[in-house]
């Protein structure tokens, strides 16, 4: 599928437009919390019942939440091109909306693995997490996040997905987390750059922006796409993307 393969790097703005509040928001769902008290090796070696609280927490309110017109217009995608999801986000609505090739950056709020036997990853199907849940050899289960302070075990496999892209697509993400915001630079520099942000920003040089958020952008894109049955780069001029999202609701 030579010149069809989109390459989209999501991050915590397209979950937020369903409603899962974003990663130290002043009104987040981290707000009550100190990252070093949840989200380092260091806060699970110390108080390993409050990180599973956390956790079960935000794995509660992602199942309650559902796929938005940006996760929907990006699975509807699929029908006409590779596309390929490289997410910061830890919740699972890109694969409830329908995308089969979604490539979690930081792990899976729905999934444990053993803290013994890192390889032995389980499926918790909504399920709380608890102090005392093993893994068959008996080591106790913690989140399958990656914590600060931890290494990305799937950049490299994020990397080569990235490299390989005719079209790199960023939503909902600001480039400040690393190494996440390394994979813009990974594509040759003849590899289009759209960045989807409805902050007025300035972009670093190669990459252009849609200053629109998530669903109004995605969604414009999507139409633009399918209509043309190619990946180029749209207008993006003031109004371009005026009621997209409304057909995908």
């Amino acid at each position: 599928m030579k010149g069809r393969h989109l390459v989209v790097l999501t991050g915590a703005g397209i979950s937020a437009e369903s409603g899962l509040k974003t990663f130290r928001a002043e009104d987040g769902l981290w707000e009550n919390h100190r990252i070093q008290d949840v989200a380092t090796p260091e806060a699970w070696a110390r108080d390993p019942k409050t990180v599973l609280r956390f956790y079960n927490e935000r794995r509660r309110q992602a199942h309650q939440a559902q796929p938005n017109a940006a996760h929907r217009a990006l699975a509807a995608l699929e029908s006409t091109f590779q596309v390929s999801i490289v997410t910061q986000n830890v919740d699972d609505l890109h694969e409830r909306a329908g995308s089969t090739r979604v490539i979690h950056l930081h792990g899976e709020l729905d999934k444990a693995r053993s803290t013994g036997a890192p390889e032995r990853v389980y499926q918790l199907n909504g399920q709380d997490l608890q102090w005392g849940d093993q893994c068959s050899d008996g080591h106790q289960l913690r989140p399958d996040i990656v914590w600060f302070g931890e290494s990305v075990p799937m950049y490299e496999v994020a990397e080569s997905v990235v490299k390989d892209a005719d079209f790199l697509l960023v939503v909902g993400t600001s480039l400040q987390v690393q190494p996440a915001s390394w994979l813009v630079e990974v594509p040759p520099a003849s590899v289009p750059r759209l960045w989807v942000d409805p902050a007025d920003i300035t972009p670093s040089a190669g990459i252009l922006h849609l200053q629109e958020s998530a669903t109004q952008g995605v969604t414009y894109l999507a139409d633009y796409w399918l209509t043309r049955d190619q990946l180029v780069m749209p207008p993006l001029g003031l109004h371009a993307t005026a009621h997209h999202d409304e057909l995908w609701r």
